[in-house]
């Protein structure tokens, strides 16, 4: 794919020229971070997006200048609630959607935590594998039908997603140690592979998934870490791009974040880059080197027999509760 952008490019930029007026999206996560920003330039060019939130009292603060720019003849911004740890919550905004019937052009699964002290959800799931995948694929797969025909989703998953291979008999760290990162890479390879398996089976519609890596940024994702963790985390991971002979890893400000979703939903050739895990505006390629902090994916992460029964055993999870 021949286009102009890499790992400083901003939404904004992504976008520029393009009018989306009569386009909507599906943001989960939309009131700070990465998901915010992604609803902003999406609405700042015309889009109108639904945000789903935990809070909505807090949200409404947190998205007044979106809906203040909304106001003046740009897109809209709508906000409803959801609390991703809660599939009875998913259920229920998944059905207010059904019942408003209006077709989504992307979905842009953004909401997630990272490396969070062990804890169950009402459900009985350990939280990050429910928060960043279980509650996306349960709400996704039942919204599946409100996304139009050459539609596309987009599945935020993380360079994080190297850190961990799933473990399919054990997803809730019932029968082993918990470890927070651990935990957190099993959930976003998750993702990875629950993108490319949506991919396989809905392109007969046109429709294209993929996960993406954002780029690493300093928002709301990193309130479960101490300074000094957060320090110590990224003296790791210089040094061991440094010994894998990497360039260093630079921080992205939140707008270059939040380019590769934007790129994905709506500039990108959806069937060159679907089924496909991207980084920087662009397809990574496949990197099996252990090292948790080298670019690329590996190929775990988009196996499609895992991918397949990844999805089964979904299914019957959430069967179970809902």
């Amino acid at each position: 794919m021949n286009q102009p952008f890499g790992p400083k490019t901003t939404a904004d930029e992504v976008l520029t020229g393009v009018d989306l007026k009569g386009k909507r999206f599906l943001i989960t996560g939309a009131s700070s971070g990465i998901g915010l920003e992604t609803a902003r330039s999406l609405v700042a060019h015309g889009a109108d997006v639904i945000g789903t939130v935990r809070n909505l009292a807090k949200a409404e603060l947190a998205t007044a200048l979106i809906r203040d720019a909304a106001a003046q003849g740009r897109g809209s911004l709508e906000l409803i609630k959801l609390d991703l740890a809660s599939l009875q919550s998913v259920l229920d905004c998944a059905d207010k959607l059904l019942a408003d019937g209006q077709p989504f052009d992307a979905i842009i699964a953004n909401a997630g935590v990272m490396a969070t002290p062990f804890e169950q959800t009402v459900d009985g799931f350990e939280v990050q594998f429910a928060t960043n995948y279980l509650g996306h694929f349960a709400l996704i797969n039942r919204i599946e039908p409100l996304l139009a025909n050459n539609g596309r989703l987009v599945m935020l998953s993380s360079q994080a997603h190297r850190i961990a291979d799933l473990d399919l008999n054990d997803p809730n760290f019932e029968q082993q140690a918990y470890d927070p990162w651990v935990a957190y890479g099993r959930s976003k390879t998750a993702i990875s592979l629950f993108s490319a398996e949506f991919d396989k089976r809905h392109r007969d519609r046109g429709i294209r998934a993929v996960s993406v890596m954002p780029g690493n940024s300093f928002t709301d994702l990193v309130r479960h870490l101490a300074q000094e963790d957060l320090q110590g985390l990224f003296q790791t991971i210089g040094k061991a791009r440094a010994e894998a002979g990497l360039a260093p890893a630079e921080l992205k400000e939140i707008p270059q974040a939040a380019a590769t979703s934007v790129w994905a939903a709506v500039v990108a050739n959806k069937d060159e880059i679907g089924g496909h895990y991207l980084e920087d505006c662009a397809v990574a390629p496949i990197n099996d080197t252990p090292n948790p902090f080298a670019d690329g994916v590996r190929s775990y992460a988009l196996d499609a027999d895992v991918a397949r029964q990844l999805w089964v055993k979904s299914e019957a999870w959430v069967s179970a509760v809902s």
